[in-house]
């Protein structure tokens, strides 16, 4: 009698894993399917999807991850989890004592041969226009210079812009504003400010070693390399503050140098221009006078709009 309890619950067992598979690969897949509502452009304690995305790129490769790629690799991963629990319940030693001599069979390699080369063609379709619309770049309506230092970004704005540039370093922890909503180790002196559905062209270099210049919201990740000019872009469609970081490991204090991008509206812009245009020209001038002098944080809080974070 114990002996058939014992077989019957063996038997039970790879059902009851199943079922518990299939109910965390389901759980998974509607976590990363759904979209998280975060309130600005930085990741989330306990989050574990994308962040969110304020661009037509990112949107495009969220939707690439969650509706094409999850639901893929879900359904393969539980495809051969079936099998494997076939084999164990009718292939196991007591149901099946006699194992089959089986060495090939030509329906089941054509199978899976085949159907692998359709998924992939599945996947490189959305794939291939998703990169070709990264690697497009449309007419921009402003540029952007960004060099990659260790460890700080400094940015460029060009001459129709105003013709001036300024470092953007992190905040030290004295200099945080919680009020203000400075977030440790992401909050920077000078941010960078850009208009809301601008198209903006950013070209990306390096000044020492290679960094790499990342902001999640926006979908952009593209390499800083000393003596090579880069190029990306992206379409802010919603006012905010959106944080990036460098993902290379670049040195020392590679974790320090963090970037900061506010997108604010068109008439907010215009007025962070006329008031840094003065400040960061003066304090331009200067650098390359060799003089040390930097642009103080409050300087930069005077010149940076206020937007919801």
């Amino acid at each position: 009698m114990k002996s058939r309890e014992i077989g019957a619950r063996s038997g039970r067992a790879p059902l009851r894993l199943g079922v518990a598979a299939v109910a965390f690969c389901a759980a998974s897949w509607a976590m990363g399917a759904g979209a998280f509502a975060a309130g600005a452009g930085h990741a989330e304690p306990g989050q574990m999807t994308f962040q969110q995305a304020v661009t037509p790129i990112a949107e495009e490769m969220h939707f690439f991850h969650n509706w094409i790629l999850l639901p893929i690799i879900t359904a393969i991963c539980l495809f051969v989890l079936g099998l494997l629990i076939y084999v164990m319940v009718k292939f196991n030693e007591k149901a099946n004592p006699t194992p089959s001599r089986l060495t090939h069979h030509t329906g089941l390699e054509v199978a899976w041969t085949v159907l692998p080369v359709m998924i992939l063609v599945v996947i490189a379709v959305p794939s291939f226009r998703l990169l070709a619309h990264q690697l497009i770049l449309p007419d921009a309506d402003m540029t952007l210079k960004v060099t990659g230092h260790q460890w700080y970004w400094s940015y460029q704005y060009p001459a129709d812009q105003g013709g001036f540039g300024f470092d953007s370093l992190l905040k030290d922890d004295k200099d945080l504003d919680p009020q203000n909503g400075d977030i440790r180790l992401l909050a920077v002196d000078n941010e960078a400010v850009v208009p809301v559905d601008k198209t903006i062209l950013v070209q990306v270099t390096a000044a020492d070693v290679i960094h790499s210049f990342v902001i999640q919201s926006f979908g952009i990740r593209i390499d800083a390399v000393p003596g090579r000019l880069n190029e990306t872009w992206f379409k802010a469609e919603r006012e905010g503050l959106y944080y990036g970081q460098c993902s290379i490991i670049c040195g020392q204090n590679h974790a320090f140098m963090p970037i900061a991008f506010r997108v604010v509206s068109q008439d907010q812009y215009q007025t962070w221009l006329a008031v840094a245009q003065k400040k960061f020209a003066s304090a331009t001038e200067k650098k390359y006078a060799g003089a040390t002098d930097r642009i103080t944080v409050a300087d930069n809080a005077a010149a940076t709009p206020t937007t919801g974070r």
